[in-house]
């Protein structure tokens, strides 16, 4: 079943478990047999199962369009696939360029994503939570 090795007072000693059974245990140590009987009941031991709560899907987005979008708007895409932490701006702020418009977070690192123009938020596809993949359209500028 089971090899061991013990070095006790610089002797070595090659154990092996033969058998387990009735609380008795079979073994040879450097070939010769012994039979062990244990003071106490002999107990298995289960492996733990791993159990993992299922996860939370990420709330559906919210699409807000203000009425007065127009087809030439700016839209902000996202860079590379994250998760959306927060969102730092609302429908009809008026952003400047450089100005930061939400948190992506991806590969474990917040990325801070700014306006590249200035303008009007006329739209927002996103929620926080929400997972977004590369190049999908998070807001919307006028």
């Amino acid at each position: 079943m089971k090899n061991f090795t013990f070095n006790i007072n610089e002797n070595s000693y090659s154990v092996r478990i033969v058998s387990e059974e009735d609380n008795t245990i079979n073994l040879e140590v450097n070939g010769t047999s012994y039979a062990v009987k244990m003071k106490e009941e002999l107990k298995t031991v289960k492996t733990p199962t791993l159990v993992r709560r299922p996860s939370k899907a990420a709330p559906e987005p919210v699409k807000i369009k203000n009425p007065s979008s127009s087809s030439g708007s700016i839209k902000i895409t996202a860079p590379i696939p994250g998760i959306i932490l927060s969102l730092n701006v609302k429908v009809g702020d008026t952003v400047n360029s450089g100005d930061l418009l939400l948190v992506l977070e991806a590969m474990k690192m917040e990325n801070n994503i700014t306006s590249d123009k200035s303008g009007v938020v006329s739209a927002i596809n996103v929620s926080v939570g929400q997972q977004v993949l590369q190049s999908e359209v998070m807001i919307e500028l006028e």
